[in-house]
């Protein structure tokens, strides 16, 4: 299509979803009241990062399948009970269960010192004695495949960059074990994946292939990758030794978290909002993202306790095994299914609870036109941004059947500091940007579980 034509048809587009009906006059002047007063409430305090320190410190890491995991639902399932939430309830999900066992990595040539590592979720484990052998150090999948030979019988090493982003790194994670191993590699390691780095290896979930051996694979921290690179480049010999007790055990039960205000007028339709309580097992999981299941949480409390009941339901779902499985995601979705016609919007929290910026929102044009002005509702507190493209992982399975889907968006520089880390902790979240986080779901659940109509797919 010719350019010119091209930006006649978006610029018209534009203008027709401008004068659709929800006009922005209209919610600025029926909800303007209440969004204030949800906002003034959910920053009136630091209750939703109490909650989550009590969470945090009080149960550690939630991984899949883990007793630590078990015991927060159950104490987040009577809290919500406490709080005189409705339909409080544990909707059951089988879950996989991978245990990481003691771990280590040495350098034993051309000198000997530790190597901090994190082994990669879902990997083998090394023979109880480790793997001792030579490391052949790469910079990208195209080096590996020049220098196979170089890597039989040995330890590749993924020495890559973050790379503008966590999408074009984060995939020597997902497959890294098999390009090693088909280029006859006994284990790998991976730079973590991370823009930033205080020694701190970062831990993630990795991939298989049936067409080649599986082999150890483990996360080493960016210094150290860069050391291990260095020595390569000098002509020095690297030899590791690596030790992983990592093993896959039967799928173990587990729950998604759910709790509600109920509609008014409509309540079997619905408004969704959450994020996924399980973590990996390092860290406390505050950030990725206790955070976001304890903000979508105490949004529902809060509209609750100020007496809010929209015309619709509106959900908080705490989704297990986001981490290693999406086994909640989907749980939820086949659960649900026969209502999914009636689910008008589904929201979630998985980039950390840091200083709300606004919204991504996927769905039709009509639809993102309206949310579009009920974002508006949120310019005094710099939270009005909603732009094209968002969900999350969690709310993928549903919004593939149709639902609208939105992510929410902060300012989350330091995210992938922490990622999968153990420097994941309740302190790196400020209280007062928690809070904000509470405000802008809140509202947005809020207001569209409320409209006349529900959101035009």
């Amino acid at each position: 299509m010719p350019m010119r034509i091209h930006a006649i048809l978006v610029l018209v587009t534009a203008c027709a979803v401008a004068r659709l009906p929800g006009q922005s006059d209209d919610i600025r002047r029926r909800y303007q009241p209440v969004a204030d007063r949800i906002m003034a409430a959910a920053t009136a305090d630091s209750a939703a990062w109490n909650r989550l320190a009590e969470m945090a410190d009080r149960f550690g890491h939630r991984f899949s399948g883990s007793e630590s995991l078990e015991r927060a639902l159950d104490w987040i399932l009577a809290e919500m009970a406490k709080d005189g939430l409705a339909e409080v309830r544990g909707e059951p999900v089988m879950v996989p269960r991978w245990v990481r066992g003691l771990e280590s990595a040495e350098l034993v040539g051309p000198v000997r010192r530790p190597l901090p590592m994190l082994g990669l979720g879902g990997s083998v484990g090394t023979p109880t004695d480790g793997i001792t052998a030579e490391v052949l150090v790469v910079s990208s999948f195209a080096e590996l495949e020049r220098r196979a030979e170089e890597a039989r019988g040995k330890i590749v090493l993924f020495d890559v960059p973050w790379q503008g982003g966590y999408g074009p790194t984060v995939r020597y994670r997902s497959t890294g074990a098999i390009a090693a191993a088909r280029a006859g590699a006994v284990a790998a390691l991976l730079r973590s994946v991370t823009p930033y780095s205080m020694r701190t290896p970062h831990t993630g979930m990795t991939n298989y292939d049936s067409t080649v051996a599986r082999i150890p694979f483990a996360a080493i921290t960016v210094e150290d990758a860069l050391m291990l690179h260095r020595m390569q480049d000098r002509g020095d010999r690297v030899v590791v030794r690596l030790t992983m007790g990592a093993q896959s055990l039967p799928d173990a039960p587990s729950r998604n978290v759910v709790a509600e205000v109920r509609g008014s007028e409509r309540p079997d339709e619905v408004v969704v909002l959450g994020g996924h309580i399980d973590s990996w097992d390092v860290g406390q999981g505050a950030m990725d993202d206790g955070g976001g299941s304890v903000a979508a949480w105490e949004a529902v409390r809060l509209l609750h306790r100020l007496g809010l009941r929209p015309r619709r339901t509106v959900r908080a779902v705490l989704w297990t095994n986001e981490e290693n499985g999406l086994r909640g995601g989907t749980a939820y979705r086949d659960r649900h299914e026969a209502e999914l016609g009636k689910h008008v919007l589904a929201i979630e929290s998985d980039g950390g609870v840091f200083r709300p910026e606004g919204f991504g929102f996927t769905g039709s044009d009509s639809a993102y036109a309206i949310v579009r002005q009920v974002g508006a509702l949120l310019a005094g507190i710099d939270a009005d941004t909603v732009s094209r493209g968002g969900g999350g992982a969690d709310i993928g399975p549903i919004m593939q059947r149709g639902v609208p889907g939105m992510g929410l968006r902060t300012a989350g520089e330091r995210y992938f500091w922490y990622h999968h880390t153990d420097a994941d902790t309740v302190d790196k979240l400020d209280p007062r940007d928690m809070a904000l986080c509470v405000a802008v779901m809140a509202v947005m659940a809020y207001v569209v579980a409320d409209l006349e109509e529900p959101l035009p797919r």
